[in-house]
């Protein structure tokens, strides 16, 4: 049983698409930035390392014998692992076969590309790649696309190769072939070959940015001299990260993640694909303002960008793979308005949208999830200066945001969240006062309440819990009995159904035991009659009058954001039916099938599944939907404290309550970093492994 994966384990996957199908296409990182291959079979788009932006701009495109190749309408099959891409076409009697690789170190990306005669006859065969290069130069990417503008394209003297350079910026690109014969024209890159029966032609094509054309050529000549090699180099970066992030005092990461020992494929499967959709957003740019950090979406939209909400979804794995970027990520969202904003661009450190009203629940998730997995009690002691105030405990930030709530109630005793903007954007009947972020509310008050007896402040933690236990009751007004789902109510005081899986899985993931076990029951019957899919879930359920309102599938009733699966199962676990979780996820693991969770995938109904599981969501309009999300570390989180029920808090103290009956009774997590101590666990609880190691790195 190996207990470290390699990039082998997560290759996808094989998608077929056509011409403009509704498919998308997956993306790559070397840490430093992004790509995306596009729907040809060589085409790149979105080149993005900042501080050098290509916007969405599509590049590579491949001609045979004078035409595009795209415009023959020949399905071309995709398969991604974490270090490449390969694409494969056949026209006629030429089959083309791409691999495409961010290499390390380098801002660009290289294409390694194979064309074969398939016929029993020589042939010659005109091949060309189209050039087109819109890079620019900016410090802060606030926008859902990267910016980008007007080049002028010139050959490089003593290259197949055409130098773009922006008009008002230093950006550059560089992009050229390395084929022996290789010409150039206007904007094309072009070469002639001649082919035997069964005869095999490689050549790569290499795309670079930068910020000045010297340092960009040079970049372009250490790639282009061995396009084969840098395939090679891929692999190694990534299967070396892998390898580090589970591997105790690595030298990549400040911290690490367990192993799994498990006989469970969908358990082991799910485990994984949470901790390298997290990795998969290292960013370890020297353009950004705050050393380390980790991206929430790619490769097309927001890059550059940390999502508050999105990080704290992913925020168990953030505390044991790399507390110290965490923590600076934590220290610098303290020192900002949270209440003005979404989230941050790391290039200047500045807020970057507006504001999303979980952000206080979300804050108090990472403070705790750092602390408690870390053993660090001494960070709420630490003073800190918030946008508006002098310096003070992080504790008594905590504290804030726990009550925040309180300055939002208007003439009812429930937090009013405003409008759709402030919530889940494409349901315009969830607002004002909602379920989920109330029982959050409970949530916080004793999460601040811990916080305060850990520091000695038991006065204060006791009239943090009245407050909670009184607001518990103004939650469940909103419960629409017999149902399992809950009201929003409006500012005149109606009450309005939603039947919204946010619902579901925060307040079952923060106020189950508060609720009497009548309640839990019709939960989870709703649940599964309304929301579960074979193999995804229905963010809302086809039967609220709000189903017709937007098609976006992250939050509406034909998909579900990544997170929400993984949620809703933990949610489950904690209503008390881990045997219903259990039972759904060989079902979830078929979705882990196309590179990590993308930002939605389709439920059955919406879009055909791949190879049995739940397809991504295509990014045209009217769906916005990128190919993948960093709030994937919920779905170790459903594995260690769903299944495993592991319990450290923030006084040290630690429990564990396992439901591993109802996946692998002999299932074992090896080398888990709780505090200062390494622990195996298994179902009947902890033991002390090692003492933990921390490298430092990050």
């Amino acid at each position: 049983m190996r207990l470290i994966p390699t990039v082998d384990d997560f290759t996808s996957d094989p998608v077929v698409q056509a011409y403009d199908d509704m498919v998308n296409p997956p993306g790559l990182t070397n840490f430093l930035g992004a790509v995306q291959v596009d729907h040809d079979v060589t085409a790149v788009r979105s080149v993005n390392f900042a501080p050098v932006s290509h916007g969405d701009t599509v590049t590579g495109s491949l001609w045979i014998d004078g035409r595009l190749l795209r415009s023959y309408g020949v399905p071309v099959a995709i398969q991604w692992r974490p270090d490449r891409v390969v694409r494969s076409a056949r026209l006629g009697d030429l089959t083309v076969e791409s691999t495409t690789v961010t290499p390390p170190g380098v801002a660009g990306v290289a294409v390694d590309v194979v064309v074969t005669n398939t016929s029993a006859a020589e042939r010659g065969v005109r091949l060309g790649m189209s050039v087109a290069s819109t890079a620019t130069q900016a410090g802060a990417w606030r926008t859902p696309e990267p910016p980008s503008e007007a080049n002028t394209l010139a050959p490089v003297p003593g290259r197949a190769a055409l130098l773009g350079r922006a008009a008002t910026t230093a950006a550059v690109s560089v992009q050229g072939l390395d084929a022996d014969g290789a010409r150039v024209r206007d904007r094309t890159l072009e070469v002639d070959v001649r082919l035997d029966p069964g005869e095999r032609y490689r050549f790569g094509y290499v795309h670079v940015v930068g910020t000045d054309a010297d340092g960009a050529l040079a970049a372009y000549d250490a790639v282009v001299a061995d396009v084969p090699e840098q395939v090679e180099a891929a692999r190694a970066l990534w299967d070396g990260a892998l390898e580090a992030a589970f591997t105790p005092g690595n030298d990549q990461f400040s911290g690490h993640v367990p192993t799994l020992e498990t006989s469970n494929d969908a358990l082991r499967r799910l485990y994984w694909w949470g901790v390298m959709g997290v990795i998969w957003f290292r960013r370890d740019s020297p353009a950004s303002h705050l050393g380390r950090v980790y991206d929430t979406l790619m490769p097309r939209y927001w890059q550059g960008t940390t999502f508050i909400w999105d990080f704290s979804l992913s925020s168990m794995i953030h505390a044991l793979l790399d507390p110290e970027p965490m923590r600076r990520q934590i220290e610098h969202w303290i020192s900002l308005d949270i209440h003005q904003h979404f989230g941050t661009e790391w290039q200047t450190g500045g807020p970057a949208g507006y504001w999303y009203s979980v952000n206080d629940y979300a804050m108090i998730r990472l403070v705790r999830d750092y602390v408690r997995w870390n053993g660090t009690a001494d960070f709420l002691g630490v003073e800190l200066a918030a946008h508006d105030g002098p310096a003070k405990p992080v504790a008594e930030h905590v504290a804030d945001w726990a009550t925040a709530w309180e300055g939002l109630r208007t003439s009812h005793a429930l937090a009013d969240y405003g409008e759709i903007d402030n919530l889940l954007e494409c349901v315009s009947s969830y607002v004002h006062e909602v379920a989920g972020l109330n029982a959050a509310n409970v949530w916080c008050l004793r999460a601040a309440a811990d916080v305060a007896v850990a520091r000695g402040f038991g006065d204060a933690a006791e009239e943090l819990r009245k407050k909670a236990d009184a607001l518990a009751p103004e939650v469940g007004e909103l419960y629409v009995e017999g149902q399992g789902f809950w009201h929003a109510r409006q500012p005149d005081g109606r009450l309005v159904p939603v039947r919204h899986c946010y619902d579901f899985t925060t307040v079952g993931l923060t106020l189950a035991a508060d609720l009497p076990e009548r309640r839990r029951e019709e939960m989870v019957a709703f649940f599964v009659r309304e929301l579960q899919t074979p193999s995804w879930m229905r963010a809302l359920s086809p039967y609220d009058d709000d189903a017709a309102f937007s098609l976006r599938p992250d939050h509406q009733w034909n998909g579900a954001y990544p997170a929400w699966p993984a949620d809703a199962a933990r949610s489950l676990i904690e209503l008390g039916r881990p045997d219903v979780a259990a039972a759904w996820l060989p079902g979830l693991a078929r979705s882990a099938n196309q590179g990590p969770p993308g930002q939605a995938h389709f439920v059955e109904e919406a879009g055909e599944p791949v190879n049995g599981g739940a397809v991504k969501a295509p990014p045209q309009f009217p769906y916005l939907i990128d190919w993948s999300c960093s709030s994937a570390g919920a779905w170790s989180a459903l594995v260690v404290e769903g299944f495993f029920g592991l319990r450290p808090e923030v006084d040290g103290s630690l429990t564990v309550s396992s439901r591993l009956a109802s996946v692998d009774r002999s299932a074992v997590l090896r080398g888990v970093r709780v505090g200062g101590r390494l622990v195996d666990v298994g179902i009947d609880g902890a033991v002390d492994s090692q003492p933990a190691h921390s490298s430092g790195a990050g």
